[in-house]
């Protein structure tokens, strides 16, 4: 019996285990097999139908006592089988659905997850049969919903959340190019829609490539095979992943750099390989379109080697490729005016059709010219940033700044070209652009460098393009500058006005011309308004500032550069202040990211002003100011002390304080001793002193340099020795003083008359004896004199007491109003000494300007006017 009754039940429940293992198992085979596997599983069922009735026969003629409720259970039970390919289409069917639902909610994230999903699903479906209907009617339907969309959008002028403007974007690319493969089920589905869906003809199956898999030998064979029959004279040719051979033709070159393209910004991404690709792009195209999409693909490719979050600079090697390449690309466009490279123009999205250009007709090109310029700008800057200065090294990287300027120059009258028919808008904003980054690289050299620069620009250039703005034929530098500078005025706003007006400034203090610059920085008004624009445009401005104080220093004015260097050079960080280095201190508070961002903005060495200079003609103009004045206040104790330069009285005082004073080592001490021997009378030692120090031939024109500073210390040295000595002289002649400090008598009594007139001497001046007689005061007694002193310091003492006091109770009040006013916790309230946290702030979200020289205002110059 056991016998028997298990071989009838065995029989039927294995096979049909055995069958619905046989179907999970044919699901994971091959797509190639799936028709054959099909028509098995078909015969497999009615196989399986037939057993399961026989087998349930031969068990109820053993199993009579089995209740009725068993037998109704097992008959309810049905065992639904389901072939691969029904399956496919169930989940084809859902993936559709759920892009209908997210269409009526308008959630292109969700359709172009489940777009791309449905494209995996359909290349599965076609491979083993015809393409469902339904997969073309949702595609047809997409198309037509993107059409739609995008004409909502321009009318209304609403503007997607980034998500969904992501999925738009991603599917509006992808769904004109999935399409053509369908065009003419498309179509049919199109003329009419209801008779389409309910005919039985199914469409057209795509051409696709055939299932079949070799074993790997016969894949190798084949690939071997195909490449022998490719190869070229010399009997190679390009294979790739997977054996495939590399063909490049005219009308592949769309497609790679479609391909090249997409992969951009993705990981494990060789661009070498795809730069090696489009090398060999351009030794196979033939039409102007093809050999420009090829440059603007390969130029981008190869700033994308270099990436500008890690603080690293682009190889010399690649960048004189890329700039060659640049250079091409100009001579290409110069050559086919018909094809325009415009920011904004729309992308040639048929890569199997070439864009035709007929007679008269302009065909566009999305890029930008001016970009790419800025680049290779950018990244020459980054590179002479990384690199020592005091090496061949430097010097042989700056020479490719001549290349720069030459594409620079080129690009400029590309831009004008286009400027013609389209004299505003972004056209002109490109123009600004790059005459702008042209001015910025010639506002600080010298006008002979410059026209040696602008000779064999000229030259490399090609005879027959010319320019509007600077013509061929301007050859000098200062109308160069000039006309670079107008044009910039009359078209440009906002920083790069402000920078072109810098520019010129820096450019004219630079030759001698102080007057001029001085009226133009006041004139802009630049000096209030400086700390509203950005760090690299106050930059610009401190160095056009520091110019102008060495340009009044070179023409004499010494009171007019001390007042005007006061501001950087009073404030002791002069290398931040101009981007020549930046002082890490111990205990600072820069995050890393703040430390980068100031390290990008340093200048390189050949644009630096020599600090030593400045420091040294700092403190030659204060000393000749300083030492006047403090023989001037030590005579007339009732005289309010005062002080020009604190920095000059700092360094003065801590060099009196020193036990033993050695020769003078630096330029720093040479300054510092040579007022003291002027302050002791001696203007000879002190002249000397000065004109030993070496800097001075770093100047041009050392020897007037040099002249100029022996006439202002005999000038200061007189005007020392008369206040010093004043209280104990009734008249002193005129020619005494001659023969004293070798001036000619002339000189002397303008000097006098000058001091008399300004209050700075009680005297008058008797032009018939040629002596100067001094006016006797009330003298003071020794006690008299220590009075005023006291009265002085008490005076000090309590006026630092009071603001003591106030900062306190200002405090104090301060924090009585965050407790007790407005009623909400956590307020905030000023912080010490009565003070808003974080300092006073501007608009733009920068502080207010602070005092010492930290940051700069218009005083300066509008003291130097005054004087």
């Amino acid at each position: 019996m056991s016998r028997f009754f298990y071989g009838g039940s065995s029989d039927s429940e294995s096979s049909s285990s055995d069958e619905e293992e046989l179907y999970s198992d044919r699901e994971a085979e091959e797509q190639s097999e799936e028709e054959s596997s099909e028509e098995e599983e078909d015969q497999d069922e009615d196989e399986s139908s037939d057993e399961e009735e026989g087998g349930a026969g031969k068990a109820n003629r053993f199993l009579k006592d089995i209740s009725d409720e068993e037998e109704s259970e097992d008959e309810d039970k049905v065992t639904v089988v389901k072939s691969a390919k029904d399956k496919r289409l169930e989940e084809l069917e859902s993936t559709i659905r759920l892009i209908e639902n997210a269409e009526r909610i308008g959630d292109w994230a969700v359709i172009s997850a489940e777009f791309d999903k449905l494209n995996r699903q359909i290349t599965k479906i076609a491979q083993a049969g015809p393409t469902p209907k339904v997969y073309i009617k949702a595609v047809a339907d997409l198309e037509d919903f993107v059409l739609e969309t995008v004409t909502k959008q321009k009318s209304s002028g609403k503007k997607m959340n980034a998500g969904n403007a992501k999925g738009f974007n991603a599917v509006k690319q992808r769904i004109k190019k999935n399409n053509k493969d369908y065009a003419a089920q498309i179509d049919k589905y199109r003329s009419n829609k209801d008779e389409y869906m309910q005919s039985d003809e199914e469409p057209e199956k795509p051409v696709v490539a055939p299932a079949f898999r070799p074993a790997r030998v016969e894949r190798v064979e084949a690939a071997a095979a195909a490449a022998a029959a490719l190869a070229d004279d010399e009997g190679f040719a390009t294979v790739g992943r997977g054996g495939k051979t590399l063909q490049y033709t005219p009308e592949s070159i769309l497609k790679h750099l479609r391909v090249i393209v997409e992969s951009r910004g993705k990981k494990n991404t060789d661009r070498m390989e795809q730069i090696r690709t489009m090398e060999k792009l351009l030794e196979v195209a033939q039409t102007p379109y093809q050999r420009i999409r090829v440059y603007l693909t390969l130029i981008s490719t190869r700033f994308d080697l270099t990436s500008t979050s890690a603080g690293n600079y682009m190889s010399p090697d690649q960048w004189k490729l890329a700039e060659q390449e640049f250079t091409t690309l100009l001579s290409v466009l110069e050559e086919n005016r018909n094809h325009i490279v415009a920011e904004g123009a729309e992308e040639w999205e048929d890569d199997e059709k070439q864009p035709q250009v007929t007679a008269g007709e302009t065909l566009y090109i999305p890029g930008s010219i001016v970009s790419y310029a800025e680049r290779l700008d950018d990244e020459l800057t980054r590179s002479l940033q990384h690199i020592d200065p005091h090496t061949a090294e430097y010097i042989e990287r700056l020479s490719d700044e001549q290349q720069l300027y030459n594409n620079l120059v080129r690009a400029q009258l590309y831009m004008e070209e286009l400027n013609k028919s389209e004299p505003s808008g972004p056209r002109q904003d490109s123009v600004n652009r790059v005459i702008m980054r042209r001015l910025e690289h010639i506002y600080f050299k010298p006008s002979q460098v410059v026209t040696i620069l602008e000779e064999a620009t000229w030259k490399a250039l090609p005879p027959t393009v010319d320019s509007a703005v600077t013509p061929r034929s301007a050859t000098d530098v200062t109308d160069l500058v000039q006309t670079l500078c107008n044009y910039l005025f009359q078209h440009s706003d906002g920083i790069i006005r402000a920078r072109a007006m810098l520019c010129q400034i820096y450019f004219l203090a630079l030759h001698d011309q102080y007057y001029r610059s001085r009226d133009l920085m006041l004139m802009s008004h630049l000096t209030e308004n400086i700390a509203n624009f950005d760090v690299s445009t106050q930059i610009l401005f401190n160095r056009a500032l520091v110019q102008i104080g060495l340009c009044a220093f070179r023409a004499g004015l010494i009171y007019e550069a001390q007042n005007t260097l006061s501001e950087v050079c009073g404030s002791g960080r002069q290398k931040e202040l101009l981007a020549q280095g930046i002082i890490l201190q111990r205990y600072s508070t820069v995050s890393p990211e703040q430390e980068r961002l100031e390290r990008q903005r340093q200048l390189p060495f050949h644009m630096h002003i020599n600090l030593e200079l400045l420091e040294c003609i700092y403190l030659t103009s204060s000393m000749f100011l300083e030492v006047p004045l403090m023989a001037q206040t030590s005579s007339s104790p009732e005289m309010k002390r005062r002080v020009i330069s604190k920095t000059f009285r700092r360094m003065l005082d801590y060099n009196e304080r020193q036990v033993f004073t050695g020769p003078a080592e630096n330029t720093r001490d040479g300054v510092i001793m040579s007022a003291k021997f002027l302050a002791a009378g001696d203007w000879k030692k002190a002249a000397s002193m000065l004109n030993s120090i070496k800097i001075w031939d770093l100047m041009p024109q050392p020897d007037k340099i040099k002249e100029m500073l022996s006439q202002q210390i005999q000038e200061e040295g007189l005007r020392t020795y008369l206040f010093t000595y004043a209280p104990f002289y009734d008249t002193l002649s005129i020619a005494t003083l001659a023969d004293m400090f070798e001036l000619p008598a002339k000189k002397i009594a303008a000097i006098v008359s000058r001091m008399i007139s300004h209050e700075e001497l009680a005297a008058a001046l008797d032009q018939v004896n040629d002596a100067i007689v001094f006016r006797k005061g009330v003298e003071l007694s020794r006690l008299q004199s220590q009075i005023i002193t006291l009265a002085d310091k008490s005076m000090s003492l309590l006026e630092a007491n009071e603001k003591t006091l106030e900062q306190r109770t200002q405090g104090m009040a301060n924090a009585f109003q965050r407790d007790q006013g407005a009623g909400a916790r956590g307020g905030r309230g000023a912080g010490r000494g009565g003070q808003a946290r974080g300092g006073p702030r501007l608009p733009g979200g920068q502080q207010g300007r602070r005092p010492g020289g930290q940051q700069f205002s218009g005083g300066a110059l509008g003291g130097a006017i005054k004087a």
